[in-house]
């Protein structure tokens, strides 16, 4: 198998085994890279197979493992979000370099807490719709669950320390890869 395909199969693949529970941290995702990079790099790592991703484990856990139904409203949040990170993503593109975009990836991490924990604000009725109960939104969360800033921090982590390897990766990748020759015009 080409190392253009095998490189995306074995990075969704390990993204579906790292979201069974327990493997890795709360909050410590590889996807959150993989949708950013979908964006800077769609020729390596289309959307379409990232989203895929996304979508197929979520219904296996939510039926397979907390016994749920395969999708709920929050999934569209959560989506949304995935969205917003593959957008900058696309906006940076492939030649802004590792930093550009570790510091994008990080943008997009701090995008997507503020989105769902504001949608679990808006959702949840445990809390008020007051600028304090937001804001206990975004730091300690609600009663049996982490503080939410733990989830933020394992996000910011995760991202950078993904984006930057995967970002490096692809644009190793691409330097690799012999450029098309210009065609000659003849010589008269």
């Amino acid at each position: 198998m080409k190392r253009t395909v095998l490189i995306p199969v074995l990075l969704l693949a390990a993204f579906a085994l790292s979201r069974w529970p327990g493997v890795m941290p709360v909050n410590f995702s590889l996807g959150y890279a993989l949708a950013f990079i979908a964006g800077a790099f769609p020729r390596r790592l289309p959307w379409w197979a990232v989203g895929g991703t996304f979508l197929l484990t979520d219904i296996a856990l939510n039926v397979g493992y907390y016994h749920e139904p395969p999708l709920a409203d929050y999934h569209l949040v959560i989506y949304f979000s995935y969205a917003v990170l593959f957008g900058i993503g696309r906006l940076l593109g492939e030649r802004a370099g590792t930093l550009r975009h570790i510091a994008g990836g990080l943008l997009g991490a701090v995008l997507f807490y503020l989105i769902t924990n504001t949608a679990a604000w808006l959702e949840n009725p445990a809390y008020a719709k007051s600028l304090a109960e937001w804001f206990r939104a975004l730091t300690t969360g609600t009663n049996g669950w982490p503080e939410t800033w733990t989830f933020f921090r394992n996000t910011l982590l995760s991202s950078g320390l993904f984006v930057g390897l995967l970002s490096s990766l692809f644009q190793a990748v691409e330097a690799e890869e012999p450029k098309p020759e210009e065609e000659k015009e003849p010589e008269a």
